[in-house]
């Protein structure tokens, strides 16, 4: 089984020690500077400690959390180390099998550490992004990372809307990795949703690359350009604009 929580602590170290001049924008999060995003994360580790301890079981969203911070004030690396740590003492102390509310397929505790660790992992990347250093993510950790986003995309509802309106029903998107053995084909389903499976395909629209950028571009951080494409561009770059969070 996969130690998420010891990646989780390697993580927000890496973004605590990003976190110096809070004023820095960050191109790929428009709008944000380091102290919004540094507070987005810190704010959704405490709400994943509220879930959890609570046994949360209807949706509640991270705003609607106390974050310990005066009204209208930024986080900052001390801040954000104290909510992590909080985390990770919850994580450890929780039955993974724990019912609890998540927004995706999966209503266990098990759900959470996954997606606090992507969480961190790509605004990792978008720190460094924006301080001008070159993103660097384990290519297992990577694989994984492509794999937790596919499992909970369909049941992002922010994504699935506006998903829905492209059509294309039935469309595919063939992943290769370059550096890792790993392949996935996505397929544009009803309403929004998609399905995924591992393996070789042929796809309306390819990519080849290595795994880190791959699972970057499906966050919206890096175009496409910086991998082979083959096929349909227009319909991946659509799909790439609408599914990225």
């Amino acid at each position: 089984m996969t130690d998420y929580t010891s990646q989780i602590d390697r993580e927000t170290a890496r973004l605590a020690a990003l976190a110096g001049d809070l004023s820095v924008p960050v191109p790929t999060c428009p709008g944000w500077t380091l102290a919004e995003l540094v507070t987005h994360v810190g704010q959704t580790h405490r709400w994943a400690v509220h879930v959890l301890r609570d046994r949360v079981q209807e949706r509640i969203w991270s705003k609607q959390v106390a974050g310990g911070l005066p009204e209208g004030a930024s986080g900052d690396a001390d801040w954000l180390r104290a909510g992590a740590a909080e985390l990770l003492d919850t994580l450890r102390a929780t039955d993974p099998a724990t019912q609890v509310w998540t927004w995706g397929p999966d209503r266990r505790a098990s759900w959470w550490p996954r997606r606090m660790l992507f969480e961190l992992v790509v605004h990792r990347a978008d720190a460094e992004l924006a301080l001008g250093i070159e993103p660097e993510i384990d290519a297992a950790t990577a694989a994984d990372g492509i794999e937790e986003y596919l499992h909970n995309l369909p049941y992002a509802a922010w994504v699935t809307r506006p998903l829905a309106e492209l059509g294309a029903e039935g469309a595919t998107i063939h992943l290769h990795a370059t550096d890792v053995d790993g392949e996935w084909t996505i397929t544009q389903g009803p309403a929004g949703k998609i399905t995924w499976e591992r393996g070789h395909a042929k796809g309306d629209a390819a990519v080849r690359g290595p795994v880190a950028g791959l699972l970057l571009m499906l966050y919206g951080r890096r175009s496409p350009d910086a991998a082979e494409v083959f096929g349909d561009r227009d319909f991946l770059e659509r799909w790439l604009s609408t599914t990225a969070f």
